[in-house]
């Protein structure tokens, strides 16, 4: 990514990114649908699901049902989910380490509810980097990745304009997301490309990869995460 503007915001996606959280809430939901009659692999899962909005995940999920799951599957679902993430959830390799060194604004942008990315965020002693203000869910303003409404969101509230911001996303929904906002793109760890041209988009395996892209000086200006 080169001659890219300088880097001057962070936006982080939540699940699969700052916290390992993937692995475990795929797992609830594909032994919750056995239960309702509904195989499917871990690995499709996470192929098929993983960064995506639940509503669209459950529909499909009925559409290979053949009928509508009970209307208490969500909040079944939901609460087996969080029960999982307080007891197992870690933070990703480096997670805490990239937070405590950046210097420009940062936030979390998650297509998950708010209480969910605070669960996460306190499960993992990562909420400490973060205020309210500086997470933003794709649920408060009803637009999900790929859109890029929720990134361009929160770049505003942190008055960066798209182009200066960097985007830390592990699905390829967040990616589409991110270049459909005008954003730098950093894949971590993408579960599946989609067709996407990696050409428009910087991968890397571990997080403290980040810091090469950082601007001449390092990281510097004040972080959000005491707003």
């Amino acid at each position: 990514m080169n001659r890219e503007p300088e880097i001057r915001a962070v936006i982080f996606d939540c699940d699969g990114t700052l916290v390992d959280s993937e692995t475990l809430s795929l797992s609830v939901l594909v032994e919750f649908v056995a239960e309702h009659g509904v195989q499917i692999s871990h690995q499709e899962a996470m192929e098929q699901y993983a960064g995506n909005e639940l509503a669209v995940v459950l529909r499909d999920i009925e559409g290979r049902l053949g009928r509508s799951l009970p209307d208490d599957f969500l909040d079944n679902f939901r609460n087996r989910q969080i029960d999982r993430l307080k007891l197992h959830l870690k933070p990703s390799d480096g997670a805490d380490e990239l937070l405590s060194s950046l210097q420009v604004p940062f936030c979390v942008a998650s297509n998950a509810p708010v209480s969910k990315v605070n669960v996460c965020l306190k499960a993992t002693r990562l909420d400490h980097h973060f205020q309210p203000t500086t997470i933003f869910s794709a649920y408060e303003i009803e637009k999900w990745k790929p859109a890029p409404d929720l990134f361009l969101k929160a770049a505003a509230s942190m008055n960066v304009a798209p182009e200066h911001c960097a985007v830390v996303e592990d699905s390829h929904f967040g990616v589409r997301a991110g270049l459909a906002a005008g954003m730098q793109v950093f894949a971590y760890r993408l579960h599946a490309t989609h067709d996407l041209d990696a050409r428009t988009f910087q991968s890397i395996t571990h997080l403290s990869e980040l810091s090469q892209y950082a601007p001449a000086g390092g990281w510097r200006g004040g972080s959000m995460s005491g707003v």
